[in-house]
C-alpha cells in the first residue's frame, strides 16, 4: 500500500511540472524593449587597425587603411515564425565609421519583446529613400555631407569609403586608392539588402538589452566573390564596371559572431 502511495504522489508531482513547464512554454511575452548592434571591422580575421597595419590583398598587393565608413539603414529582426519588427525609417540609418568606436553601436528602441534569429539591413540608401528628394532625407543628408558620404544630391550617397595606400610587385612606390560604392542617382542602383542568422536567439524583454555582435569581414571588398585589384584601378568612383562589384563583395563581408543576452 505504502508504494502504490508513494507511486501516485510521483505521478502527481511528474504531472505538476509538466503542467508548469507548459504555462511557461505558453506565456506570451508583452512589452517592449532595447537591443543593441555592435559593427566589428576586421580584415581576414585580424583586428582593423586604421593607419598602421599592412594588410594582404588578393596575395599580390599590400594594404594600409586610412579609411573605413559605411551606411547601415532599413533594419529588421526577425522571429523564428517569420514575424518581422521594422525599425521606423527615419531612426533606421546610420553611418558607421571605423575612426568613431561610438558610431559602430547601434541601439535600437521601442522593440516588441520576443525571440529574434535573424536581422535584415541594407547598405547604402534604397531609391525610395533617394527619391523622397532633399527634403525628405531628414537631418542624415547634412550627416551625411559632413562624413564626406555624398557626391552630390545629383550624383548621390556614397554608401562606402574605403580609402588607403597600396603596393604591388610591379607597383612598389606606395600609391592612394579610393574605393568610393554607392547608387549614382537613380541611373545605377547599388544599394544591397544583408541578411545574418544569429547563432543563438537574441531575447529582447523589458528587463533584458541584448547585443548583437556583427563581424565585417572588409577584406572582402577587394577579395571577395569578385576580384578587384587596386594595381588596376585605384580610384573607384562612378564606375558603372566595378562599382556593383564592389556593392556584392560588401554584401557578403558581414557575419554574426555571438549574441549578449
Amino acid at each position: 500500500m505504502k508504494v502504490l502511495n508513494y507511486m501516485a504522489i510521483a505521478m502527481m508531482a511528474v504531472a505538476l511540472v509538466a503542467c508548469d513547464s507548459d504555462d511557461n512554454t505558453n506565456t506570451e511575452l508583452t512589452g517592449e524593449g532595447t537591443t543593441r548592434i555592435e559593427f566589428d571591422n576586421s580584415y581576414s580575421g585580424s583586428d582593423l587597425l586604421l593607419q598602421t597595419a599592412f594588410y594582404s590583398a588578393n596575395g599580390t598587393e599590400k594594404i594600409v587603411i586610412d579609411t573605413l565608413k559605411y551606411i547601415v539603414s532599413n533594419i529588421q529582426l526577425e522571429t523564428e515564425d517569420g514575424t518581422l519588427f521594422t525599425v521606423p525609417e527615419d531612426a533606421s540609418i546610420f553611418i558607421v565609421n571605423e575612426a568613431d568606436e561610438d558610431s559602430r553601436f547601434i541601439t535600437i528602441e521601442n522593440v516588441p519583446a520576443a525571440d529574434y534569429v535573424k536581422v535584415h539591413y541594407g547598405i547604402g540608401v534604397d531609391q525610395d529613400k533617394y527619391l523622397q528628394g532633399a527634403d525628405g532625407q531628414g537631418d542624415f543628408l547634412n550627416q551625411a555631407t559632413a562624413q564626406g558620404m555624398m557626391w552630390s544630391w545629383q550624383a548621390g550617397y556614397k554608401f562606402i569609403r574605403f580609402e588607403g595606400r597600396f603596393t604591388a610587385e610591379a607597383q612598389p612606390e606606395e600609391t592612394a586608392f579610393a574605393i568610393h560604392m554607392g547608387s549614382h542617382g537613380s541611373s545605377l542602383d547599388n544599394y544591397k539588402e544583408v541578411t545574418v542568422n544569429l547563432p543563438v536567439s537574441a531575447k529582447v524583454r523589458t528587463d533584458i538589452t541584448p547585443e548583437i555582435h556583427v563581424v565585417a569581414d572588409v577584406s572582402q571588398l577587394l577579395s571577395g566573390e569578385d576580384k578587384l585589384y587596386l594595381e588596376e584601378k585605384s580610384q573607384i568612383h562612378v564606375d558603372p564596371d566595378k562599382s556593383p562589384k564592389v556593392a556584392t563583395n560588401a554584401s557578403k563581408m558581414f557575419t554574426v559572431d555571438h549574441v549578449h543576452n
